[in-house]
């Protein structure tokens, strides 16, 4: 055939008149001229080789060189790919497939066209995906975990005993039980305070100092129960952290009700000044806010901020709830299994960081570091992904951003506005916001917002150990200077990930790993006075 001996760059009027008499040839060359693919166009190599061998067997037939028209040559190759590859194809197609072949990977033919990066080079290694190395970080964590868990096993026998679900002492906290249920009650003081404000029967001093001691008396109440009985810690855990959520949503009820009635009155002296007309265009919810039903939503719904209405979802889904549950139940295990094989026998087999050998201690915070990480991580997705799921499935409550990307946290800033979303919006609209409007500066008022955290830190972990050692409230204020440092960091070098590198070493490498050993053998050192 002439293809062969036709240059790829050949496409002037006089070239193709030489070869006209070859009709299948010269219109190969054209369709070739006109399309081009580079070597990376759709379809796999092989697959063009494959279709290529086919339509030269077909087009080099002795009927297409000797002047068959092109009707009969179509018929005759749609006829060969029925019985052959049981694929219609186009004989058009099959003559660029030919030419594509023949033409785009010729020695000619540049392989090297434009400049490009290394996949792992730093400006690119964002910008790829990394499926692969991700599945093998799962193979190699499962098979280094399962090595750990042999090891474990052989070394201690099974440590979690029948009562790790349900302790004896636990049943017998009935005092906190009790407490529990009793918590019910300061919300609906909250909202008979409210009622009588709305009727206007008592002045706004007294609707916020009855808020304030509300308030104050429900977070300092089931402290005292706690102190006073020689509780369990998981209970009185349990007990301060349903006592917290109880303080904030009762705070941003007070808070946010006080503001509706702020506008209310606003919008009447308007009215006054302005007209009816336009007090009509000046719609403000608080008159149905006040009601019984919205608040008790309020109070079991996943969000700590108070609104008189939320955006609902239209059903629920049975299924997906009961396989949420599932996952629940089962990660809840994990992390037992976790806690009572792993970090048990490394935090009873350590001394005080503080007080003994420094590289003994970090040896200790660094075998602890591990488990410790997987516990966290499964206490996130139980709580934050599962149950708060659960309670907004149920409840059919619209919102469930609870948590964004903070694993991708580039500075401590973005952290803890990515990592506790209900706690996030709580600080922003009662406690960041209002000191902005207060006229204290934003480097200040984020400083009050970290001090507010801190305390509440500290008393869901010291209240339940009955010691104040203040060593979470450090961690917390800690902080304040890694946020300054990650933020410099991150505006020093842009584009990198030095800031969330600093993250989760502070957090799940040093932070947390010393809170648990300083709070055990402190609690230790208590109970060996004690006795």
């Amino acid at each position: 055939m002439a293809i062969s001996d036709v240059p790829e760059s050949m496409g002037t009027t006089a070239t193709v008149t030489a070869v006209a008499t070859v009709q299948t040839d010269s219109d190969l060359m054209r369709s070739s001229l006109r399309r081009r693919p580079s070597a990376t166009s759709t379809g796999n190599l092989f697959d063009a080789e494959s279709a290529a061998e086919d339509a030269i067997r077909d087009s080099g037939s002795d009927d297409s060189l000797n002047g068959k028209n092109n009707e009969e040559v179509k018929d005759r190759k749609t006829d060969h790919a029925d019985t052959d590859n049981n694929v219609v194809m186009n004989d058009v197609t099959d003559r660029e497939t030919v030419t594509d072949f023949k033409f785009t990977y010729r020695p000619s033919v540049p392989a090297h066209r434009r400049s490009k990066e290394s996949p792992l080079s730093s400006g690119n290694i964002f910008r790829q995906s990394h499926a692969g190395l991700f599945n093998l970080c799962i193979v190699v964590l499962v098979a280094v975990n399962s090595r750990l868990i042999i090891e474990n096993l052989m070394k201690y026998g099974w440590l979690i005993k029948s009562g790790f679900w349900f302790s004896s002492k636990s049943l017998r906290d009935w005092p906190l039980f009790m407490c529990c249920l009793s918590l019910a009650v300061f919300p609906l003081a909250a909202f008979i305070v409210e009622s009588l404000a709305q009727q206007k029967r008592i002045s706004e001093p007294v609707v916020v100092l009855l808020h304030v001691v509300i308030t104050t008396v429900a977070i300092i109440y089931p402290v005292l129960v706690i102190l006073r009985c020689d509780s369990a810690f998981l209970s009185g855990a349990t007990l301060m952290l349903l006592t917290c959520i109880v303080w904030l949503k009762l705070v941003s009820y007070a808070h946010t009700t006080y503001d509706m009635r702020a506008l209310t009155s606003s919008n009447e002296k308007v009215a006054k000044v302005l007209g009816e007309t336009v007090a009509n265009t000046l719609n403000v919810e608080y008159p149905s806010s006040v009601n019984f039903m919205s608040l008790t939503y309020f109070m079991v719904a996943p969000t700590l901020c108070y609104q008189p209405s939320y955006p609902r979802t239209p059903s629920v889904r049975k299924g997906w709830v009961f396989r949420q549950l599932l996952k629940l139940i089962i990660f809840t295990g994990v992390m037992g299994f976790i806690i009572e094989q792993y970090m048990n026998p490394i935090v009873q087999n350590s001394q005080h960081p503080l007080k003994g050998n420094l590289l003994y201690a970090i040896e200790r915070i660094l075998k602890l570091s591990v488990p410790n990480v997987y516990v966290w991580l499964c206490m996130f997705y139980c709580f934050f992904h599962l149950w708060l799921n659960i309670l907004a499935e149920l409840l059919r409550f619209g919102d469930r951003e609870f948590y964004k990307d903070w694993w991708n946290a580039q500075t401590v800033e973005e952290y803890w506005r990515m990592w506790n979303m209900p706690v996030h919006k709580w600080m922003v609209r009662h406690v960041y916001f209002p000191c902005i409007r207060f006229g204290i500066p934003k480097g200040a008022a984020a400083l009050i917002a970290f001090l507010v955290s801190a305390v509440f830190h500290e008393l869901c972990i010291a209240v339940p150990c009955h010691m104040f050692k203040l060593w979470a409230f450090i961690g917390i204020m800690f902080q304040v200077p890694l946020v300054l440092i990650t933020n410099y960091l991150q505006n020093k070098y842009r584009n990198s990930m030095v800031g969330n590198m600093i993250f989760w070493f502070i957090f799940c490498i040093l932070g947390q790993p010393m809170c648990v050993l300083l709070y055990y053998h402190d609690l230790m050192n208590r109970k060996g006075e004690l006795d």
